[in-house]
């Protein structure tokens, strides 16, 4: 029988929580400085984020019906390289070193070699899940766009950090490297940042579009869940095509907004100053998607009814 990789991504969502908290302690009681942020903060978001997606894939890989084998041991594999790449980070807080771009010393380039090599092989399994996914039935329209198109997003996300790796022309012009890639654009990083984010607040930060990305495949399905919430209450939301169409506007509105704040990053903008053409973009993707919304539902049916089962998403397993 194959052991299902529920539990234990559940298990190590809660090994995540318990290192959130740890974080939490190391920002209260050690006040060192890394690249202008607290040298715990990493840590703490980076707990939070594989956390989330511990709990994500962890429900998720309970509605997969085929290559159950394979899923188990694609799991097995991201858990273990997830571990090592917090580990590695883990380390380099204790050492007080840089965890990313760090090529200073013999030993920091061996960490974050294999850092880069385990996120690459942890990008392929997710990516095999997200085929598995695709061929998986659910039976809810609205459903199934959100959890298929939310993981494509979310490997595109992922994908996006690898943006961060492309040296700097500050980099490629030094004959001697101690750092190779960079999180902000136009400035150097450990600049003035965002609270709790740490994103730069006087240049482009590509961990903005890389955390946008990631995250589709909770926002998407959770979007999914409120129409079916609001579908007892508003008749117009209750026909299964008519949730299906709003969630197909919600995605590609999501792709739009995280090319939008991809191609503001690059362009070396912050993203709490944006300039009038970001404006523009943003306001003309925000009229599209509320117009396409408001045409679904006033051209709906109203007070269709759905058959009991069908109102019930298959989040619900």
């Amino acid at each position: 029988m194959t052991t299902s990789p529920r539990r234990p991504m559940m298990i190590s969502a809660g090994v995540m929580a318990v290192m959130a908290v740890v974080s939490l302690g190391g920002l209260v009681f050690d006040d060192r400085i890394l690249l202008g942020a607290p040298i715990w903060l990493k840590p703490f978001k980076f707990a939070l984020s594989i956390g989330i997606y511990f709990l994500t894939w962890g429900w998720l890989s309970s509605l997969l019906t085929v290559r159950q084998r394979l899923v188990a041991r694609v799991s097995a594999v991201v858990i273990g390289l997830l571990g090592v790449e917090y580990a590695i980070l883990i380390t380099q807080v204790i050492r007080g070193r840089a965890s990313h771009f760090n090529v200073s010393t013999t030993f920091d380039r061996l960490l974050y070699l294999i850092m880069g090599g385990s996120i690459a092989v942890i990008w392929t399994g997710t990516l095999v899940l997200t085929v598995l996914l695709f061929h998986t039935p659910i039976a809810d329209t609205a459903s199934r766009l959100a959890i298929r198109w939310g993981a494509l997003i979310s490997l595109i996300g992922i994908g996006l950090g690898g943006l961060m790796l492309v040296p700097t022309s500050q980099q490629r012009a030094s004959a001697v490297h101690q750092v190779i890639g960079a999180h902000s654009v136009g400035v150097p990083d450990g600049g003035p940042v965002m609270a709790v984010t740490g994103w730069s607040t006087t240049g482009g930060d590509l961990r903005i579009p890389h955390f946008a990305g990631m995250h589709a495949l909770q926002v998407l399905p959770l979007l999914a869940m409120l129409l079916g919430f609001l579908a007892r209450r508003f008749p117009r939301l209750r026909p299964d095509r008519t949730r299906g169409r709003l969630t197909a506007i919600a995605t590609a509105a999501y792709a739009g907004l995280v090319a939008l704040v991809t191609w503001q990053a690059e362009r070396g903008q912050p993203f709490i100053h944006p300039d009038g053409l970001t404006l523009s973009a943003f306001g003309l993707l925000a009229a599209a998607t509320l117009g396409a919304a408001t045409l679904v539902i006033a051209r709906g049916p109203a007070g269709t009814t759905v058959p009991e089962p069908a109102r019930h998403t298959e989040m619900a397993r």
